[in-house]
């Protein structure tokens, strides 16, 4: 199994591109950092009417043939975009399963990705994620990676293809299926509840000199987050 990109190999492609200050970026969040997530949850039981995107879609399983249009040579490519790739790469080159890919039904070009894991891979994830996640419980699925390609965003197809991804996890035997979104990534956020995710726990990441520490606590039913809270007010 590939691990995820460490800062070493992160440094050393950075530096063989060049990109010296966004190099002086990634070794500072690595020294000092503090960062929360929200771990948002649906439950498969309970009855939810999927959105729909602008563009007709499908969902299926990830074939050969969509991988480099899903992720291209970086090449070319703002920092932002090609970390996103090289580390969805890695998580392709771990084999941990199963990746799900959302078809532009018009010209039947892959528009958006995402994986779907279950408690059986609960080693190959915590290896390949260091622990950002819970152990999946029996019941439970974990949704992780959402990419959707820069010409296919605002589309509305990131929340029609999870919900149906996610309803997948049945098939593995999940009830439960849970995601990790930084709190300030509002667009995810939302995206997620359009999908059917609430948000059940609240991540939280602290980094010190290389030294890190994380922990998860428990929200109360309902929770609304601060974006909900300011939208409500």
């Amino acid at each position: 199994m590939k691990a995820r990109p460490t800062l070493a190999h992160t440094a050393y492609q950075l530096l063989a591109e060049g990109r010296v200050a966004d190099l002086g970026k990634r070794v500072a969040s690595r020294l000092y950092g503090h960062c929360t997530s929200y771990g948002l949850r649906r439950d498969l039981e309970v009855p939810f009417a999927a959105p729909k995107a602008k563009i007709p879609i499908a969902v299926r399983k990830l074939i050969a043939s969509d991988i480099p249009v899903l992720l291209p040579d970086q090449s070319g490519l703002d920092a932002a975009t090609s970390w996103d790739i090289r580390v969805r790469r890695a998580h392709l080159e771990s084999e941990i399963p199963q990746c799900y890919v959302a078809v532009d039904q018009r010209n039947d070009t892959p528009c958006y990705f995402q994986w779907l894991m279950g408690p059986a891979h609960n080693a190959e994830i915590q290896a390949f994620f260091q622990e950002s996640f819970p152990l999946l419980r029996p019941h439970e699925a974990l949704l992780e990676g959402a990419y959707t390609p820069a010409q296919y965003r605002g589309m509305g197809i990131m929340p029609a293809a999870m919900a149906e991804i996610a309803e997948r996890a049945a098939e593995i035997g999940a009830r439960y299926v849970i995601t990790f979104v930084d709190r300030l990534n509002i667009a995810s956020l939302k995206g997620c509840k359009k999908a059917g995710f609430n948000p059940y726990v609240e991540r939280h990441d602290a980094q010190l000199l290389f030294r890190s520490k994380r922990s998860f606590t428990l929200l109360p039913e309902p929770f609304l987050m601060p974006h909900e809270r300011r939208q409500g007010a």
